[in-house]
């Protein structure tokens, strides 16, 4: 933890979680130096990452991980931080000069346990503004006062009332459409266990529908309820590749369910 403290106002902890990201890591820790401390909770990297890290911080917690369970590790950084405020940010998002001034700012006094945030995301070397890609996040938090749950899509579970600011971090979550394809298609093998898991053989009436209808559905709502086609041809393509996620997920599931009453 950095030794000049600052007692007109509350400390932050930046938790970073990585694995093998060392193509990425280092403009975010470069965007989180004003926190009064950064944790790193690696998986193992093989790559350069931990020796990048260790320019920025010596708190690096090593935890073996399979690349889904994010609420494990998630968890683990908000146990090993030791500051008044948690900012949960991944490896592939920058914290702008606007939010860290608004956090500063926050730190100051709140009521809040909590505060939302917008994500601005860069998709095809493009800032989403629409198509629900230009939303709030809600990963900053006093200790104490929330931990996370799920496994992929982990959720916050916050004891106390939640703030907003309209301050932006910036998210880059793909640099290619290949990438996206092959990181949702590995999503996807996990997505579709847990279906099974959770709602066991659903009847073919439901199946069927997530197949044949929920994409278009899931279509019709990021390009024109969200207004993705005011972005363009990337809203287009974003649209398409998110009801496709979708397909994907059910067919997977599909599969699983024949491979069972085959057995």
């Amino acid at each position: 933890m950095k030794t000049d403290q600052h007692p007109a106002r509350q400390t932050l902890s930046a938790v970073v979680m990585t694995r093998n990201v060392e193509s990425v890591i280092e403009r975010c820790l470069k965007s989180i130096t004003w926190a009064d401390e950064i944790v790193i909770v690696d998986g193992y990297s093989t790559d350069r990452t931990i020796e990048i890290c260790r320019r920025y911080t010596d708190k690096i917690i090593q935890n073996k991980w399979d690349g889904f369970r994010f609420c494990t590790e998630r968890n683990l950084g908000i146990r090993h931080a030791g500051c008044d405020w948690i900012l949960q940010i991944d490896p592939d998002e920058r914290a702008t000069d606007e939010f860290k001034e608004a956090v500063l700012r926050m730190l100051k006094g709140t009521p809040h346990a909590a505060y939302e945030y917008r994500k601005k995301n860069y998709f095809l070397g493009h800032f989403m503004r629409y198509g629900g890609w230009y939303h709030y996040s809600l990963h900053l938090f006093k200790k104490g006062s929330a931990y996370y749950e799920g496994i992929i899509h982990e959720n916050l579970k916050v004891n106390g009332s939640v703030g907003r600011m309209e301050a932006v971090i910036e998210h880059y979550p793909f640099e290619n459409i290949s990438q996206f394809i092959a990181r949702h298609n590995g999503y996807s093998e996990r997505e579709a266990s847990q279906i099974l898991e959770r709602q066991g053989v659903l009847d073919d009436k439901t199946i069927l529908y997530n197949i044949r209808i929920k994409p278009f559905k899931r279509f019709f709502k990021f390009y024109i309820k969200k207004k993705g086609y005011r972005d363009g041809i990337y809203g287009f393509i974003f649209s398409v590749l998110f009801a496709w996620v979708h397909f994907l997920n059910w067919t997977k599931y599909w599969e699983r369910v024949r491979q069972k009453s085959h057995v």
